[in-house]
Parts: C-alpha cells; sequence; structure tokens
C-alpha cells in the first residue's frame, strides 16, 4: 500500500488535523462555535488559507482556488467574533465606557457565535452527516503535487513574486494612507502574509544571520521583535532543501507589521466605538468628542494614526526592507 503524501499535502494535513481535533472537541458542545472559538481555530485556518494562497498560484487548480475561498470564509467569521470579543474584554474594565456599550459588543459577539453555529451545522463541519473536512481532503486528492525540489523552488518564485507585487502596488499609490481600514489594515495585511507563509510551510523556510547588519536596521531589531513566536522557524532538519531569508530584514518586516498592527487597533477602537455609540444611543451627533472624552488620554486621533503609519510606512520601504528579505 503506497503511504506517500506528497510535501504540499502534506502541509494541507498537518493544519486540518488540528482543526479536526478542534472540531471534536466542539462537537458535543452547547455550544460549538464558542469551542472553536476559545480553542483558536482561526490559526491552523490562517495557516491553511496561506497555503492555499500559494498553490493556487502554483498548481492552479480549481478545488485549491475554491479552498482559499473557502478557508477564507471560515477565518473571517471568527475574526468578526475576535473583534467584538477583543474590544469587551478591553473595554469592559475601563470606567469611562457606558456599561451599554460594553454589553452592546457581547451582545454583537453572541450574535456572531450563533451565526457560526449554524454555519457549523449547515456546512458539515460538525454535526451526524460531518464531511467537510474528509470532502476538502478529496479535493486536495485531485491535485497533481510537485515533487520537493520542484516545490521548492515553485515557492520561491511564488514568495519573491508577492514581494515584488506589493513593493508595485505602495509605490504606484505613493503611500497615502488616508483610511485604516482600506489603506493601514490593508497594507498590514499584505505584509502579514509575508511572515505567515514560513510558518505555514512547516520548516522550509528557514533564517539566517549576517554578521554585517546595515545600522538601520538596529532600530527593528527589539529584545519583542527577536523573541517572537512569529520569529522563531518551525524545525525543517528532516528537508532536503530550504529557503533561506535574512533575519535582520525578515525581524524588520515583523517589526513592520506588529507597529501597524497597534496602530491599526488604536484606529479600530475609535470605529468601534462610533458603531456603538450609533446603534446604542441611535445618533451621530458629536459623537467623536464622546469618544474621545472616554477614551484614554493618550488616544490617538484618526488623522495622528494615519500620518504615523504613512510615515513608518515611507521609512520602510525606503530601506529597501523587502527587496533584502530572501537571502
Amino acid at each position: 500500500m503506497n503511504t506517500y503524501i506528497p510535501v504540499g499535502k502534506a502541509r494541507f494535513v498537518n493544519y486540518l488535523n488540528k482543526v479536526q481535533a478542534i472540531l471534536d472537541k466542539a462537537e458535543f458542545s452547547e455550544n460549538p462555535a464558542l469551542v472553536v472559538y476559545q480553542e483558536d481555530m482561526r490559526t491552523p485556518l490562517f495557516m491553511l488559507e496561506g497555503l492555499s494562497r500559494l498553490y493556487k498560484k502554483i498548481n492552479n487548480h480549481k478545488k485549491l482556488k475554491k479552498l482559499n475561498v473557502l478557508f477564507k470564509y471560515v477565518e473571517d467569521l471568527l475574526g468578526v467574533i475576535d473583534f467584538y470579543d477583543g474590544f469587551h474584554k478591553e473595554f469592559v474594565n475601563e470606567k469611562k465606557i457606558p456599561g451599554l456599550i460594553t454589553n452592546y459588543l457581547n451582545e454583537k459577539k453572541d450574535e456572531e457565535l450563533e451565526d457560526l453555529n449554524d454555519y457549523l451545522k449547515e456546512e458539515k463541519w460538525i454535526g451526524k452527516h460531518k464531511k467537510r473536512i474528509s470532502k476538502i481532503l478529496k479535493d486536495l486528492d485531485e491535485v497533481k503535487w510537485l515533487d520537493e525540489k520542484n516545490d521548492t523552488i515553485a515557492i520561491l518564485d511564488v514568495y519573491h513574486d508577492v514581494i515584488k507585487k506589493v513593493i508595485k502596488k505602495y509605490k504606484r499609490k505613493n503611500l497615502e494612507f488616508c483610511d485604516i481600514e482600506n489603506d493601514v489594515h490593508e497594507f498590514r495585511r499584505e505584509l502579514r502574509w509575508l511572515s505567515i507563509y514560513p510558518q505555514a510551510l512547516h520548516g522550509l523556510m528557514q533564517l539566517k544571520s549576517n554578521a554585517e547588519q546595515p545600522e538601520f536596521l538596529k532600530k527593528y531589531l527589539t529584545p519583542e521583535i527577536i523573541n517572537s513566536p512569529f520569529n522563531v522557524m518551525p524545525d525543517g532538519s528532516a528537508l532536503p532543501y530550504h529557503i533561506i531569508l535574512n533575519d535582520g530584514y525578515f525581524y524588520a518586516l515583523s517589526w513592520m507589521i506588529a507597529q501597524l498592527g497597534k496602530l491599526k487597533d488604536n484606529g479600530l477602537k475609535i470605529t468601534i466605538l462610533q458603531e456603538s455609540i450609533a446603534a446604542v444611543y441611535k445618533t451621530h451627533e458629536n459623537v467623536e468628542q464622546l469618544i474621545y472624552s472616554i477614551c484614554d488620554q493618550n488616544q490617538q486621533t484618526l488623522p495622528q494614526i494615519l500620518e504615523q503609519s504613512q510615515k513608518i510606512a515611507t521609512t520602510f520601504f525606503s530601506e529597501e526592507i523587502m527587496q533584502n528579505i530572501i537571502a
């Protein structure tokens, strides 16, 4: 009996097994969606989404394109739950934030959990006739996978192409950040995939230290970044081939993702308060003034967040960080 699994498919199977383990745990819960959320099924879904983003470009197979849409959809559902739950947890201990607002956020989280419960059952992720994972595995069987050497070459080409496209896109846009979601958050998403791919590929990508780091890189090499679990590459010692990344430049990418994340969250704090106030108090008048009155005194305004995001992004591109990530 042939038990060989192509390396590309094996990467998917690894994370599908993690998803299945969480679904099995959630199966008999009164609130499966809550278990799925608390057990962080979002992380293996991110990895599966990352793999499908890569391999749909390599194999150009319709099944991989459909799987990419599927993984993203479920991850987005969990992302909305995390959005409301995260701000509820942040606001519930802030004395200036009215209870009506924190209650609204908690209710929205519960609504989203209920929607996820319905989806998981209807789409057969859980339940008596569950077959979603087995169906995904059958879809993967239809893909013509490359051998390890050509798989590595193809992934390197795609990774390099993704970097070039991000550079080209933001040179063309001239880095004018005008909106938190469509500019700051979107830019961070595109950079973040370059950090997720090495984790999803399970050791194929490794960091290499360069003894002579340019002086400008030092500002990015903070203890928080160097020791981040996102910058510890999975063990790849058993693999015959590797893609090598320059650690200093990869750390700079990680710093940028982290800083944009903090700025994005700061901006989303304002937008979630706008939504909450409009929903609870049925008003759009003097909302901005009210928001800053109930926020911490260090809360930045949206224009300040956009300006700072654009400033660090401009420096990041001027130092050609992305051009030097691949060793």
